[in-house]
């Protein structure tokens, strides 16, 4: 069953982003600037022929997993995560190494091959996947058995849904990298035990 949790976490844990602000300013990425859709565009975000069982082998022959980003036209979160967390070196390198990012259009048109083999468009798939907020951010497993026909939204082993600040949304990442969801399902106590874990490392983790 998907581990889903809305935006509203990010307001209640009460974790800063971890980041140096001075560093932030000084090694910030370009930005990036919304295509004629209006839709922000990352140069590195994944060209998909949009058949997602396909791209699924494709990520784990490269040792990645492929995430879903859902964004639409005049959204301000979108906005602002292309624009901060999008522009952090540490950030960017991490999901270049580890997941291929296809980002599809809550509204849009393109045609889409589902992991069960429905070809559907991009809007419909979302109302199938339940998807009602941008961004959301859908992550699929390494590997996917291929006598199974679930649909995406069945396989999906993490959902971020919102703006995230910096930390939270980095290690989202790592927590499906690292499978963290296996030992502990609750997002919550998982960022918790390691915030106390930097913590002991001398890292940095302030309070906001």
């Amino acid at each position: 069953m998907s581990r889903i949790i809305t935006g509203l976490f990010v307001i209640l844990l009460g974790l800063t982003t971890g980041f140096s602000a001075n560093a932030i300013e000084e090694n910030l990425l370009p930005a990036a600037e919304p295509d004629e859709g209006g839709m922000y565009q990352q140069p590195w975000f994944h060209e998909s022929f949009l058949d997602l069982r396909e791209d699924v082998a494709e990520a784990k022959a490269e040792g990645k997993q492929v995430v879903l980003m859902w964004e639409q036209r005049g959204c301000p979160y979108c906005r602002e995560m292309h624009r901060v967390n999008l522009r952090i070196p540490e950030i960017v390198d991490y999901i270049k190494a580890n997941f291929i990012v296809i980002q599809l259009n809550l509204w849009g048109d393109r045609e889409v091959t589902d992991l069960d083999g429905e070809v559907t468009t991009e809007k419909k798939l979302a109302r199938k996947y339940r998807v009602q907020f941008t961004p959301t951010i859908q992550f699929f497993p390494a590997d996917i058995d291929k006598a199974t026909k679930k649909p995406g939204h069945d396989e999906e082993v993490w959902r971020l849904m919102g703006y995230w600040k910096p930390f939270h949304f980095l290690n989202s990442f790592r927590y499906v990298r690292d499978k963290g969801y296996v030992e502990e399902p609750n997002f919550q106590r998982w960022l918790q035990a390691l915030a106390i874990k930097m913590e002991a490392e001398g890292k940095e983790v302030k309070l906001w």
